[in-house]
């Protein structure tokens, strides 16, 4: 399994215009909140982090569904990237989008929605297929070396399970929480996450339209009591 270093990974980033103040190559980061001085910063996330939130990421002996099983080892590095190239500095809001993909994907044991069985939702944030055909166009106009072109996802655009498929690798799969947050949420989310309370949780938990739930908020309490990585 290829993991794309910071050298490597999608340095043609082009454009986060809409909600960032710039789109910068992997490696670099972005700030976008006055606040950042003096909140928490993230350091580089390991997989003992994330057993602590979750402890069964530890192993995917016994696994549900074949082939989507990630252990925190597998999924740490992929989840780093992608703070780093949608410039995720602040621990809260890191801490957040671990949590959230943490509750979707069942502890990462899955990739793809089974319950009911929703065709063409997934990835680790478990998103609609809508927006993971939002999720495909952009990477395939933002990132020249992503390995998704316009003409694929044209060409897979009349099928949901084909158009998940482009974006369900770890690579993307991985980077959907952070790519969601920079890009389809307003941008008061993302310093009102940083904060690491209650009102940004909330406000979160609105822009990707759903309410909050004790079993979500439990595993978002366990990520931010972390205090950094």
């Amino acid at each position: 399994m290829a993991i794309f270093t910071t050298a490597t990974l999608c340095t043609a980033f082009l454009a986060l215009s809409r909600t960032l103040a710039a789109a910068l190559p992997v490696g670099h980061q972005v700030n976008t909140t006055s606040t950042s001085a003096i909140l928490p910063r993230g350091g580089e996330i390991s997989a003992a982090d994330i057993i602590k939130i979750a402890p069964s990421t530890a192993s995917c002996d016994n696994a549900p569904a074949a082939g989507e099983c990630r252990t925190a080892a597998q999924a740490a590095p992929y989840i780093s990237i992608s703070f780093t190239n949608f410039g995720i500095t602040s621990f809260n809001t890191q801490a957040a989008l671990v949590s959230l993909m943490l509750y979707e994907s069942g502890s990462f044991k899955y990739a793809k929605n089974h319950f009911p069985g929703v065709p063409g939702q997934g990835t680790r944030n478990m998103q609609s297929p809508a927006f993971n055909l939002k999720y495909a166009q952009w990477l395939s106009t933002e990132c020249s070396d992503c390995g998704i072109s316009p003409a694929q996802v044209e060409a897979k655009g009349s099928g949901p399970e084909a158009v998940l498929g482009l974006v369900n690798g770890d690579e993307w799969g991985f980077g959907s929480a952070a790519w969601f947050l920079a890009t389809q949420c307003a941008p008061s989310v993302r310093p009102a996450l940083a904060k690491g309370d209650e009102a940004g949780w909330q406000a979160y938990m609105g822009c990707i339209g759903t309410s909050v739930t004790d079993d979500r908020t439990k595993i978002w309490k366990s990520a931010v009591a972390l205090g950094s990585w």
